[in-house]
Parts: C-alpha cells; sequence; structure tokens
C-alpha cells in the first residue's frame, strides 16, 4: 500500500504540473508536449485504478492522435506569439469572473453530494461473471455484442468524415507526374519493350 501511495502521488504531482505548464508555457510546441506528458501520467493513474481500458484508450487516442495532431498543427502554423498575446489583459476580468462562477458552482454541486446508504451494497455486488474476466474483455462483450450497429455506424461516420476531410483539402497541382493504374495495366508489351540487334563491337 506504501508502494502504491507513493505511486499515486508521483503521477498525481506529475500531471498537475504539467497540466499548469500547458496553460503557462510561452512557447505553444513546448505546451503540447507538457500536455502530452500529462496525457501519459493520468493514464498511469487510471492503471492504478484498474481501469486499463481507459488508460489505453487515453494513452492510444489523445496522445497517439489528438496531441500529435495539435503539436503538427502548432509547428506548421507558425504561430505569432506576440500578437497571440496582445490584449490579453481586457480579457482577464471577464475570465476570472468566469471562473470565479465555475468554481461556485463546483463548490454548490460537491456541497450538496448526498450518498445513498444503498450505495455500498450495491457496489459491494460483483457484476463481472464468476469466471473473474478482466475489464477490457466485460467492454468488449458488451461492445460488439448489444452495441455492435452503433459501434459499426460511429466507425463508418468517423471514416466518411476523414475521406471527406482529404478530399475538402486535396489541391491538384500542375505539372506533378501522377500514377495511371488503367494505363499501365493496358501497357502492351510492344509500347513498353523496343528490341534491337548490336552487332558485335559496336555501340547502340
Amino acid at each position: 500500500m506504501i508502494v502504491q501511495g507513493l505511486v499515486f502521488y508521483l503521477f498525481a504531482a506529475i500531471t498537475v504540473a504539467s497540466a499548469v505548464m500547458v496553460i503557462s508555457a510561452r512557447n505553444p510546441v513546448h505546451s503540447v508536449l507538457f500536455l502530452i506528458l500529462a496525457f501519459c501520467n493520468a493514464a498511469g493513474l487510471f492503471v492504478l485504478m484498474g481501469a486499463e481500458f481507459l488508460a489505453m484508450i487515453l494513452v492510444v487516442v489523445y496522445v497517439g492522435a489528438v496531441a500529435v495532431l495539435f503539436l503538427f498543427v502548432v509547428m506548421m502554423l507558425d504561430v505569432d506569439l506576440v500578437e497571440m498575446r496582445q490584449g490579453f489583459l481586457q480579457y482577464l476580468p471577464i475570465g476570472g469572473l468566469i471562473g470565479l462562477i465555475l468554481l461556485v458552482e463546483l463548490i454548490m454541486v460537491f456541497g450538496a453530494w448526498i450518498t445513498s446508504p444503498e450505495a455500498g451494497a450495491v457496489a459491494s455486488v460483483p457484476i463481472l461473471p464468476p469466471d473473474q474476466v478482466s475489464n477490457v474483455e466485460a467492454l468488449g462483450r458488451v461492445l460488439y455484442t448489444k452495441y455492435i450497429y452503433l459501434f459499426q455506424a460511429s466507425g463508418l461516420i468517423l471514416l466518411v468524415a476523414m475521406v471527406g476531410a482529404i478530399v475538402l483539402t486535396l489541391r491538384r497541382r500542375e505539372g506533378v507526374h501522377r500514377q495511371s493504374i488503367s494505363a499501365q495495366v493496358s501497357l502492351k508489351r510492344e509500347d513498353a519493350i523496343e528490341i534491337k540487334k548490336v552487332p558485335s563491337r559496336s555501340g547502340v
């Protein structure tokens, strides 16, 4: 328990410090790198809680796709930091007021939180089958049996969105040689190969 507690506090401290550096770093590339570090440590916290599926999704989806996409976008856009920070102070009072309102709402929500007496008994009832399957296997059984059509529909929607984004951003440039599969397949041997008989001791 002592080792688990130390690991928890280590991951939690690094996560909080990385989150602070995300909003305080002057270089946007450094902010994205700190965001990746925060995601990795949050995944470690999920592993400590026994939610290995959430940890895997956090690493694969957010670190492997979203954070890397942010990094490439920030590096490609050539963000002007001086221009981006202009007018920051004039929006500070509004941002502080919104943050204060959100803080009051969170305090009201957690202040009115009441735990049901039956919650402990419900939580102690085993939900998984008696053969003690893992969380990933249990989620897979539900996802690929009961919600299989919704899962396939979401995958189809994402595929259409990806193809649409590629089509919308595709720009054809003149003077670029492109591969034509139909022309290559329909090419005859006589058109591609020319056999010449070269006499001995003479050039072509």
